[in-house]
């Protein structure tokens, strides 16, 4: 690790483990997304122009009507329940986050629930929960939709549950001319994740533009229908508008929408089958370092859709005498360099994801792990 700008301020550089987590920087940006922001770095352009642009590339390679670069994923959630509050009516749009007299309820299954929706009630709307944290009956959902509705959100995250599937509540939604609004941040890969919502029938979809499609950490995707991603723009990068929107400080700078251009169509390009032979050879590297460690299981997890790619994944079993695995990530996070990995999912698990190991880290990640599991 030579001298850098890191070195420079005295921040720490990590070894992830863990994924696209947003508090370990996302991910890391390919040379070819890093050229062409700098590409985009000497020039001046109109930024609707820009955006339109960028929006006719998400649109393809989504499949959606239309698409937009915002900032963010929670910055999707945020505009895409704006546009349903308002649609295209800009005296509604100048309005917002008051909503007296709009549609402001956003139905939501109680078992979609998470730290991280509160950006779907940002414009002035309001969560109507239902159903339990295990199930949730057809005709709740049925029940729920009033004239007051102003959308029914969708959440789509690993090891969450999913009582209604998203093609169940379109159904029930659009019978009520209610639009479905989905949030898939950390959902690519897999690469067909792009497209299958929409196919599925939801009316908008946002995605994180930095987790696996490796653009900018602060951007994002959102996609579907004409209209409703034209109603997002009153609230965002419509310059020209009279007013600035409550979407204003989502605003997202031209080397970053250009950036995240840049990924898109890497990612589009990608080998996925070879990209996960890879994570899976990484992976195996750390399994083989553990086996035979007494009160152990230690295994390969591939193809589980509840985790990101093929993971290295350490089960305790009850004869297990050793740190626990909350010991075992806090000696990991004290070491030199500190690692990241991950715990929880199906039981008090740790797992390792090689989605944003860096080459020959899986050996360091497995030496390291070796050492704090059988230490004493």
């Amino acid at each position: 690790m030579s001298e850098n700008i890191y070195d420079r301020l005295g921040v720490r550089r990590v070894i992830n483990g863990t994924s696209w987590v947003t508090v370990l920087g996302g991910s890391i940006m390919p040379p070819e997304v890093r050229q062409a922001m700098m590409d985009a770095v000497p020039y001046y352009v109109e930024m609707p122009e820009l955006n339109r642009k960028a929006g006719e590339v998400i649109a393809r390679i989504t499949g959606a009507e239309a698409g937009m670069v915002v900032s963010g994923a929670a910055a999707g959630q945020a505009l895409m329940v704006a546009a349903c509050m308002t649609g295209n009516d800009e005296a509604k749009a100048s309005r917002l986050p008051d909503a007296t007299g709009l549609k402001d309820e956003v139905i939501i299954q109680r078992c979609h629930r998470n730290r991280y929706d509160g950006a779907f009630v940002l414009p002035g709307a309001r969560f109507v929960e239902i159903g339990t944290a295990q199930s949730t009956p057809s005709w709740e959902l049925e029940g729920a939709i009033t004239a007051r509705t102003a959308a029914v959100a969708y959440v789509i995250a690993p090891f969450f549950r999913y009582p209604l599937s998203l093609s169940q509540v379109v159904e029930i939604a659009h019978a009520r001319d209610v639009p479905v609004v989905v949030d898939a941040a950390a959902e690519v890969p897999p690469a067909e994740n792009l497209k299958k919502f929409i196919r599925e029938g939801a009316d908008m979809v946002t995605f994180s533009g930095g987790k696996g499609i490796r653009g900018p950490q602060s951007t994002g995707i959102l996609c579907g229908r004409r209209e409703l991603i034209e109603a997002a723009w009153l609230h965002s990068l419509n310059y020209y508008s009279p007013h600035a929107g409550f979407g204003r400080p989502m605003k997202v700078c031209k080397e970053e929408v250009v950036g995240l251009v840049a990924a898109l169509e890497l990612f589009e390009r990608t080998d996925h089958a070879a990209q996960w032979e890879a994570w899976r050879k990484q992976s195996e590297v750390i399994v083989r370092a553990l086996q035979g460690v007494p009160g152990l299981r230690v295994c390969l997890e591939d193809g589980d859709p509840n985790r990101q790619g093929p993971q290295a994944v350490v089960y305790f079993e009850p004869s297990w005498s050793g740190p626990s695995g909350e010991e075992v990530r806090a000696a990991l996070q004290k070491g030199d360099p500190p690692i990241y990995i991950g715990h929880g999912g199906y039981r008090d698990e740790l797992w390792v994801t090689p989605v944003t190991l860096q080459p020959g880290e899986e050996q360091v990640v497995a030496r390291r792990l070796k050492e704090v599991l059988t230490q004493g």
